[in-house]
Formats: structure tokens, sequence, C-alpha cells
């Protein structure tokens, strides 16, 4: 024990030496913030007072309701939140408020360590404060869930989160934004980590086991307009403010305003971009790369048409040639056995994902909805396959979904009316859609296009073959795995997966800002009309609410399951009720 102490004082000190550079960067701040709210506050004094009256009568009003019908009860029109936590029955609800409680607790435990960096963070980027509302964007995707279906979620969900929450850790502890220049230990730090784009092969940061690495643009853009609906409207705003055009996809256009607006965190010494997943984001390529424009850069660009043997080639050039970046602006050598290492963990969570689907092939699926499709997309995406916690909490959820169906089928329970598949790129702004669609009509969602990305294994051993897995891995990730690479990803794998998972719905998502699915409306339309596929089109704008709203969305299988099916809802307070300020 002593030993342990001792290893860990150098650490400590290098901590405290850091606060205490802090300390005149912090009073500085102070200083020159007390004058600047001062003045607003006397200038704005009459306005700041009638709204906080306003505020006090809208948020002060009891919401609380002794008699719930049902679950659209839950919502309030002109409000954030729900108007109270859901009653699940003793258990449920004791399960619930624990895991409620353990996520702040969690929070409030890693990031609390660096209390000026964190409390500088939620003043210094908008987009910090989203975070504060996981809770409730938990809440949202557990409304109605029970038993094991509420702990699936909870488990695959939490997983995301943690892995999250380390990665706010690490931006606030080597931020240059929020530290002194004179602070050695953050300086340190960023000397040694890796910028990376979104969807960029992370994975190759597995044979650097001395380097870090963060990705910039989920933190600040992408996850936080999961959590919160109104996040990313900021961003899309300023970029439109300088010309861009309107109907550009707001994924871009969100990156490239929150450079413009300066909301990126400085928390490395070099940046690894690429051309993903499409010409939008080759524009948001060259805005970032320019934003960053003191530090090295390296831009990958991988081949459109991924399908032809071709192009394989050239992919895995052009990942050697990320790796020798990374190793001359570093002066450290690629290490084969780390990445032997963590290229298992990888294999272990993609045989994990292999197994969650085999199980939603029978007709007793398990875990389904949002809480495959999003776990999926941000262990492979935002932590690479290289979170062992991510890890743990797949084979402890693999444990639990195969036990849960072995129930079923003893019991031949079958707790849903439709089987469907979602195809094309969801809405980040309504992720818990899936989860209201099975709410209210029954319809059980066995897999999302967006988490059908890169399954296949890794060859342990062969060095080249390895190489060409990075490749395809990186081809085929999230919002390019099947909308890439030609016509037939998109659309005969479709078609292919619906009899794959015994589905006879699929909710289309129909992204009015992207132009990859648009000429293929009537492909699509004619060849489920073949197969008897019902095919329900919902249109969304990614990330922009204002485009087409949540309610939208849901008129949309209302209407085909109302005059198409003839069916009621299950539950008519949740077919329509007004969430247009919910986070």
């Amino acid at each position: 024990m002593f030993n342990k102490r001792k290893s860990r004082l150098p650490a400590l000190m290098e901590y405290l030496r850091g606060a205490a550079a802090d300390i005149p960067y912090m009073v500085n701040d102070m200083k020159a913030a007390v004058p600047v709210i001062t003045n607003y506050i006397k200038e704005n004094k009459e306005t700041l007072k009638t709204q906080a009256a306003e505020d006090a009568r809208h948020y002060l009003k009891p919401r609380f309701r002794l008699h719930i019908e049902g679950k659209g009860d839950y919502y309030t029109e002109g409000y954030r939140s729900f108007n109270q936590r859901e009653w699940k029955g003793v258990k449920d609800t004791a399960y619930d408020f624990r895991r409620w409680l353990k996520l702040y607790g969690y929070m409030l435990a890693t990031l609390g360590t660096h209390p000026y960096a964190l409390m500088k963070a939620f003043i210094r980027y908008p987009w910090m404060a989203s975070y504060l509302t996981a809770a409730n964007m938990m809440d949202r995707h557990k409304l109605g869930l029970r038993g094991k279906q509420l702990r699936y979620t909870e488990e695959q969900f939490f997983g995301v989160i943690h892995n999250s929450v380390e990665v706010i850790l690490h931006i606030i502890e080597r931020d240059a934004n929020l530290h002194s220049p004179n602070n050695r230990r953050a300086a340190r730090l960023r000397d040694k980590t890796v910028m990376f784009d979104e969807m960029t092969p992370s994975i190759i940061m597995a044979g650097f086991p001395d380097l870090d690495w963060i990705d910039v643009a989920m933190s600040p853009v992408c996850l936080p307009g999961e959590v919160d609906q109104f996040a990313n409207i900021y961003y899309v705003d300023a970029a439109e403010r300088q010309g861009l055009a309107a109907d550009v996809c707001p994924l871009p256009s969100a990156e490239v305003g929150c450079a413009i607006v300066d909301d990126y965190p400085h928390v490395g010494s070099s940046f690894v971009t690429s051309s993903m997943p499409c010409d939008g984001s080759i524009g948001a390529a060259l805005f970032t790369g320019r934003y960053f424009h003191d530090l090295p850069r390296f831009a990958l660009t991988p081949p459109q048409r991924f399908n032809e043997p071709e192009t394989l080639a050239y992919a895995v050039k052009d990942v050697r040639n990320c790796i020798h970046f990374i190793e001359s602006t570093y002066g450290v050598k690629w290490n084969w056995d780390r990445f032997w290492e963590k290229a298992k963990e990888y294999n272990l969570t993609t045989q994990c994902m292999l197994d969650k689907w085999d199980v939603n092939c029978t007709p007793y699926p398990q875990v389904t909805g949002s809480a495959l499709s999003l776990q999926r997309e941000y262990e492979f995406q935002t932590a690479g396959c290289l979170d062992p916690y991510m890890t743990s909490q797949d084979l402890k959820v693999t444990d639990m979904m195969l036990q849960g169906y072995e129930e079923d089928k003893l019991a031949d329970r079958r707790d849903y009316k439709y089987r469907a598949i979602v195809w094309c790129c969801p809405a980040h702004y309504y992720t818990h859609f899936t989860t209201w669609a099975e709410q209210v009509w029954g319809i059980k969602t066995l897999v999302d296009m967006e988490s059908m990305l890169s399954h296949h294994f890794y060859h342990i051993g062969e060095k080249d073959a390895a190489l060409a897995d990075i490749a395809m891995a990186y081809e085929r990730m999230m919002m390019r795995s099947h909308s890439n690479g030609g016509y037939a990803n998109a659309l005969d794998e479709c078609w292919k997966m619906c009899e794959k998972f015994n589905a006879n719905i699929v909710i289309m998502y129909d992204h009015v800002s992207c132009k990859n699915f648009g000429g293929l409306h009537g492909l699509f339309e004619d060849q489920a009309r073949e197969r008897g596929i019902h095919l329900i089109w919902v249109s969304h704008d990614l990330m922009d609410p204002r485009t087409v709203s949540r309610k939208a969305m849901r008129d949309a299988v209302n209407k085909y399951m109302v005059n198409v099916f003839r069916e009621t809802p299950l539950d008519p307070t949740y077919a329509d009720y007004s969430d247009e300020l919910t986070w």
C-alpha cells in the first residue's frame, strides 16, 4: 500500500502545481468578468426583473399529477423536463432511482477533481450545459420500460455516459482555453494528445500506448445534439449567418459553426481529420483544418465506392500514411503488441454485437431500439472500441440478454405487434423515436442501420491483413456503411436485413438535407411494394428540429398506422403530446 501511495505522489504534486499555476489566471478571469456582469445587469435590470417574474410563475407552478393516464401525461407543454418521475412499481422505481443517483454521482466524482476548469468550461462552452440533462435523456429512453428491458437500457446507456464523462474529464484537464499558459501539467498532456475529427479510425491509437487521443467533434457537437435537441441550433445558425446555404446537412454545418464561434477545445498538438462521411463533411474538414491551422494536420480520404477490391489498397495506404504522420509528429513507433491486445478487445465487442443481432432475429428479441444502436455507435466511434469499461458492459448485457431470451422462449413471450428495422440516418434530436414507436404502436425495432457498422473481425497476428481491417472498418462506419459505396449498399442490403430479421416494416428516415438517399425514393417504394414490406417514411433534419419537429416525425407514423394498418394506439396520450421545448 505504501508503494502504491508513493507512486501516486508525483502525479499529485504535478496536479497541485498545475492548480497553483491556474490561480492567478482564475483571479484575472474573475476580475474581468465582474464589471461585464455588473454592467449587463444595470443595462437590462427591468427586462431581467420581468423575465425572472415570468419564469417564477411558470416554473414554480405545481406540475405533479396524482393520476397519470398514460406516458404522454409526463410531458407538460412549455417545459424542458418531465413533470415528475415515472412510477414503475416499487422494485423498478427503486432500481431506476438508484441508477439516477449513480449517474450524477459518477459525473460529480469524476469531473469534480477539476473544479475551476469545470466551472470555466460551463462558462466558456455552451455545449457543456447540455450534459447536465443526461438523466433526462435517459428518462426519455426508459419511459414505459419495465423489468429486463429497463435494465438492458440502463446498462447500455451507462456505458456511453461513462465514456463520455471520461472524455470530458480529459478535455477539461488539458484544454488550453481553460488553463493558464503557465500550467505545465496541462501543456504536457496536450503535447502527447492527438486530436481526431469525428468518423476517423481512432483504433489506430491502440498502437500508440504512450499517446492519448480525443475526438474533438463528438463532445462539442454530436453528443450534445442527442442529449439536448436544441444544442446544435446555435452552431447551425452561426454557419448560415456567414453565408453557408441553409440546405446543407446540419452535421457539417454545426461543426463549421462551432469553429466560427471558437467553441472547439484545444486539447492536443496535432489534428487528424477526414472526408467522412459525405461531400458536406469535406467542407467541414477544410474549415476545421483552418481552425487548427497552427498544428500539424493530416487528412484521411477514404474511397467512396469501397466495395470495389481495387480501392482497398488505396485505403490501406491512407491508413499507413496516418500512422506515419503520428510517428513522425510525436517521435514514437507503432507498437504491434499493444495493437493486438486492443484488436482482441475490438473482436470481443463485435461478437457481442453479433450475438444481439442473432437473438433479435428470433421471435424473442431482447436488446432493441436505441439501446442497441446508440451504444454500438458510440462504442465504435467515440471510444474506438478501446474502452475496457464499455467492453465489460457489453459482456454484462450479453449475459443478461441470453438469460432473458431463454426465459421468453420458455414462456413463448412475444411482447410486440410488429417487427421493424430502421434504415437511413436517424435524427440526432430524436434518439428515443423507436422507443416511442414501440410504446404507442407495438413496433419493435430489431436493428438500426447506424448500428450495422464495421462488424467484421480483425486478423490477429497478420499485420497486412490487420491494416486492411482498419481500412475496411473505417470505410464502413456510422453514416457511411450503407449510404456510400453504391446503391447496392443502401437498397439491396435493406431487403436482406428485412429477410434476416423477419421484419415487415421499415422505418425509413428521410433526412431532408441529405443528398445520398434522395435519388432512391422511387426504387425503395417500388421494391418494397413488390416484397410486401411496409415503408414508413419519416422526415427529419438530423440536428435541426426547427425544420422537422419531433411531433411531425410522430405524425408520419401515426397516420400510417391508422390509415394503412387500421390500428389504434396502445397509449393515446403518448401518440400526440407536446415536446417542442423538451430537451
